[in-house]
C-alpha cells in the first residue's frame, strides 16, 4: 500500500506518516523510484500508534510499546504494566501541578477584579 492509500485507509495526513516512521514506530520498504510501500499490517499499526498518542504518550515511550501488543487490538502484554503506570503517575502530577496554577490564577483575577472595583 503506498503513503496515500494509508492516509486515506487511516484518516492520517501522510505529512504525519512519515513523521511516524521518522519515529521508528511505523516502517515501510523502498520500492522502485523510492516510493514508500507499506505491508497489510500498517493500518493496524497506525490506529495503534494514534490510541498511545491520545493517551498522552510521547512517541519515544511508544517506540519502546510498539512491540509489546498482543494480537491485532491495543493490549499489551504485562512487561509493560509498571511503565505505563509511571506513566499514568507522571500525568496525574501533571494534572495535580495545572489545578493549583488554575486556583493560584483564578484568585490573581479574583484579587484583581475585586480591586478594581472598590
Amino acid at each position: 500500500m503506498k503513503i496515500g492509500e494509508l492516509s486515506r485507509a487511516t484518516g492520517v495526513a501522510v505529512r504525519l506518516l512519515r513523521y511516524y516512521e521518522a519515529q521508528g514506530l511505523l516502517t515501510s520498504r523502498r520500492r522502485d523510484g523510492g516510493h514508500r510501500h507499506y505491508g497489510p499490517e500498517a493500518p493496524g499499526t497506525v490506529a495503534r500508534i494514534r490510541v498511545l498518542l491520545a493517551a498522552g504518550l510521547p512517541t519515544r515511550v511508544i517506540q519502546e510499546l510498539m512491540p509489546c501488543f498482543v494480537g491485532d487490538g491495543t493490549e499489551l502484554q504485562a512487561c509493560v504494566f509498571d511503565h505505563l503506570r509511571n506513566q499514568l503517575a507522571g500525568l496525574d502530577s501533571r494534572i495535580a501541578d495545572l489545578t493549583q496554577a488554575r486556583l493560584a490564577l483564578g484568585e490573581i483575577l479574583d484579587a484583581s477584579i475585586g480591586a478594581g472595583q472598590r
